[in-house]
């Protein structure tokens, strides 16, 4: 039989050569549940995967979360399992953390050495933030009765196995924006005529840069941000109509309303003040995700417990997190586990030669299984 290392880093290597969307991840949820029926788990598919192991007589019960979705980016990478699917790869390490969940999940069948319930939550669809709030739509917190929740996220360019995590805010929520603005199409010669919609949409621009540096406190960590502007001008025809997107991020929900309303102020006002329209259309797909005091205190015994390095009170993240829906309900933390800093390892996430480190693997599952022997320890471990 091969060593625990070995199988981990095949199925990982699978998974990657296999990329899927969110909500098609259907050969990966297969593998997944063929593999926690193997084990022997009780096993519930949905939207998702949900394996349950239970151990002792103990009422308590938590969740271990893994994301099985990949993006649509195609590979620049040189190894030998580079993705088989063209235009889609795991380029955020979801391969990595779905084969670390199963690992955990291999090891603590075969030694179940808790008191209590783990509860397997492999997640589809984290990259459009659509769904852990599936999943808790088809009743997985309340149906397995969760008192905590717990996820994993590789960091590129940290040491190999450094555990960071916090208390309260861990990630931002996303929030993203699209601005409709109206004047009226012209001759590119006679500009004084119409009402340049191109010139109004680069104002705005320039204004919604304000919000941050002027309207928001200090160190408030919000990030605005116009990555698309669309117009339907030609090369002598003035535009009558601009479309601008992009999205923002925050790390209070009070600084997210505030920020919706400076952009709404903003866009209508510099486009009034030109005689033109602006509508702003606002869709929230990430909520920030908060973790509890107490899961954090026992994600850091885990890892000094494994012997990984620890970063505690780490300062939050800009990126954003499907974990946030289930950490709203239930206490949970959001935690990050260093995927090394050179190489493709170091590689930022959503780079298309970005790459998940296998040396992480067996790193990730240990952590997963101390974890869980902290929080559910056997009836004569405990005080």
């Amino acid at each position: 039989m091969k060593d625990f290392e070995t199988r981990l880093t095949e199925t990982r290597h699978d998974l990657h050569r296999h990329p899927e969307l969110g909500f098609h991840e259907v050969r990966t949820r297969a593998l997944v549940a063929a593999r926690l029926r193997e084990l022997g788990l009780e096993v519930h598919e949905g939207v998702g995967v949900v394996g349950v192991l239970r151990a002792g007589r103990g009422g308590r019960s938590i969740g271990l979360r893994a994301d099985m979705d990949a993006l649509p980016i195609t590979e620049t990478a040189a190894h030998d399992h580079v993705s088989s699917h063209p235009g889609v790869m795991h380029a955020c390490g979801h391969d990595g953390h779905t084969t670390m969940l199963l690992g955990a999940a291999e090891r603590l069948a075969r030694h179940p050495d808790f008191d209590g319930t783990v509860v397997f939550l492999f997640q589809p669809n984290e990259e459009h933030g659509l769904g852990a709030r599936a999943m808790i739509d088809e009743g997985v917190l309340a149906r397995f009765g969760l008192d905590e929740v717990y996820a994993i996220h590789n960091l590129p360019g940290a040491p190999l196995g450094q555990v960071s995590s916090r208390a309260g805010i861990i990630c931002t929520s996303e929030t993203l924006f699209e601005i409709a603005v109206t004047g009226r199409g012209g001759h590119a010669s006679m500009p004084q005529v119409g009402l340049d919609a191109l010139t109004l949409g680069a104002e705005i621009v320039l204004a919604l840069q304000t919000i941050v540096a002027r309207k928001l406190a200090p160190g408030a960590g919000a990030v605005v941000s116009v990555t698309e502007f669309l117009t339907d001008g030609q090369r002598n025809v003035l535009p009558g109509t601009v479309t601008l997107k992009g999205d923002f991020r925050a790390r209070t929900p009070e600084d997210r309303a505030a920020i919706a309303r400076f952009m709404r102020r903003l866009a209508q006002g510099v486009a009034a003040a030109h005689g033109g329209a602006a509508e702003v259309r606002l869709d929230t797909q990430f909520i920030e995700t908060v973790n509890a005091a107490g899961p954090v205190e026992a994600v850091y015994r885990a890892a000094e417990a494994s012997g990984c390095p620890l970063v505690r009170d780490c300062a939050p993240m800009s990126f954003s997190e499907d974990f946030a829906q289930f950490s709203a309900a239930v206490p949970g933390c959001f935690l990050l586990l260093g995927n090394g800093e050179s190489g493709p390892h170091g590689q930022p996430l959503h780079a298309s030669d970005y790459d998940f480190n296998d040396a992480l693997l067996a790193i990730g599952a240990d952590l997963w299984v101390r974890l869980v022997t902290d929080r559910l320890p056997r009836t004569a471990d405990r005080p």
